[in-house]
């Protein structure tokens, strides 16, 4: 009996990394991994698929000898174990690439892109898909809390599903997949998403993000652009209508049919390139809507009505894009409307983490002022005048470098108070807040964050805690000071 390929990963406790890792085990390999930090709850995850962790990055890994090395993109040049690995010239390769030759290659997948909501979006479509008893595979940067994980395998599909366009005979099942626009690795700069060649492709929104590594919008339009090239004549790119920056992208050039949601009315389909470059014409495109009742239109055809408690006019748009790939992969929307009825959202997407004295503590990962808006926006169209804490932790690179800083006081104006931890910035976030007023407050010691928040709340408050990052705990410190 031969011995299973073994893969040494560089970088395994990230959410992305550590889902491959996961994939990997149920697919057969030897898994091992290296990171810097490695502490629950992802050592405690992969430890009990059986994967073997070494902190820190040692040229001793080495004598592991792997078929691979798998790089994810915390891994910089001067790195000893990467360096060591270049010197030997040993084999390497990216994450994404791995996963596109490894797993994907024979599947049906379906991308989720955009600035924001990929997780909840993409863990809404493979619920869908579940629900339906397709049992699709899935690698999403969070939790679904339907599923309890993060990654899996799909199961085998063996023939395509009556809904797809064309001839599919990949039969290796459906994939979903958060499609990422960061960058691939240190030596691939390419975004994720290009290695995955969805047949269903899902461009949520797109904005400005990730200032360390793109200029300007127009270079991750670029970078989406690249994705839209990568999606087949018999797929389907479901567009946000709403969009001026996604209309730009497929102004690019358009080879696929295309679904727009959350439009007023069906866009012209929008392709300037001339057939002489390959582009196909007259394709047109579809429009879904979702009206003040919930109810959700294709075509102008009323389908059904969207029952659930998630908050919002993002998660509505979110449920429609959902809604429309799913039906490509051969659900009907009816069945995707019951599904998304049971749908248990993602950990840390208006999590409540627990109450105490009369005040309810919220955990979310908004990040990005249109995020940080449509959170609070969600928040006040649940809880009506009731007071609402906003707490902030600008932790993403983007936030790091100040470059949203002047939109942070219009995306906290739903708020009745402001909290905001500046421990590490490189920019006066007090600056910044002033446009707010006494209504907010800036501290550089998260104890002393802690402690002005619970002495301010009152009960009947909502305290609103939003962070990319664990934001040192605060969640159940401020639950343990405000009982």
């Amino acid at each position: 009996m031969s011995q299973p390929k073994h893969i040494h990963i560089l970088g395994i406790c990230g959410t992305f990394m550590g889902g491959i890792a996961a994939i990997a085990k149920q697919s057969g390999y030897r898994v091992t991994g290296c990171d810097a930090n490695v502490y629950p709850p992802m050592s405690t995850q992969l430890e009990a698929q059986g994967i073997e962790l070494i902190e820190g990055w040692g040229a001793e890994q080495l004598d592991l000898k792997p078929d691979v090395f798998v790089i994810g993109n915390v891994v910089s040049r001067g790195n000893p174990l990467m360096e060591e690995i270049l010197n030997r010239n040993l084999p390497y390769t990216s994450g994404p690439q791995w996963l596109a030759e490894n797993i994907l290659r024979d599947k049906w997948v379906l991308g989720v892109a955009g600035t924001h909501g990929k997780t909840t979006t993409a863990s809404m479509l493979a619920w869908i898909l579940e629900h339906a008893g397709l049992n699709p595979g899935f690698l999403i940067g969070g939790v679904p809390q339907n599923f309890g994980i993060s990654a899996r395998l799909p199961a085998p599909s063996p023939q395509p599903s009556p809904g797809g366009r064309g001839n599919y005979h990949g039969g290796g099942g459906f994939f979903v997949i958060e499609a990422d626009e960061y960058d691939t690795a240190f030596f691939d700069k390419r975004s994720k998403f290009v290695h995955y060649h969805p047949r269903t492709a899902i461009l949520n929104n797109l904005e400005f993000d990730h200032a360390d590594i793109f200029p300007d919008l127009s270079a991750i339009e670029t970078q989406f652009h690249h994705l839209v090239r990568t999606v087949p004549g018999n797929g389907l790119v479901v567009c946000n209508g709403r969009e001026e920056s996604l209309q730009r992208v497929l102004q690019r050039g358009c080879w696929t049919p295309v679904e727009t949601f959350g439009s007023p009315r069906p866009l012209p389909h929008p392709n300037p390139l001339p057939v002489g470059e390959g582009a196909i014409t007259g394709l047109g495109e579809r429009g879904w809507q979702i009206d003040s009742e919930d109810k959700v239109y294709f075509d102008g055809k009323a389908q059904g009505t969207l029952h659930w408690d998630l908050l919002g006019e993002h998660n509505r748009l979110n449920a429609l894009a959902a809604l429309a790939a799913a039906r490509h992969a051969g659900v009907p929307v009816a069945q995707g409307l019951s599904a998304l009825a049971e749908f248990k959202n993602v950990k840390r997407r208006m999590e409540v983490k627990g109450q105490a004295n009369g005040i309810t503590v919220y955990d979310d990962f908004a990040h990005h002022p249109t995020a940080i808006a449509t959170t609070v926006a969600g928040l006040r169209s649940k809880v009506g005048n009731a007071r609402i804490l906003a707490v902030l932790e600008p932790r993403s690179n983007t936030m790091k470098l100040g470059v949203m800083k002047d939109a942070l006081p219009g995306s906290l104006k739903d708020a009745d108070l402001t909290f905001c931890y500046a421990g590490n910035l490189g920019w006066d976030a007090r600056s910044a807040l002033a446009p707010l007023g006494d209504k907010a407050v800036v501290k550089d010691d998260l104890n002393e964050l802690i402690e002005v928040i619970a002495t301010a709340a009152k009960s009947g408050d909502h305290i609103l805690v939003m962070s990319n990052g664990g934001f040192g705990g605060i969640h159940e410190k401020l639950l343990r000071r405000i009982a």
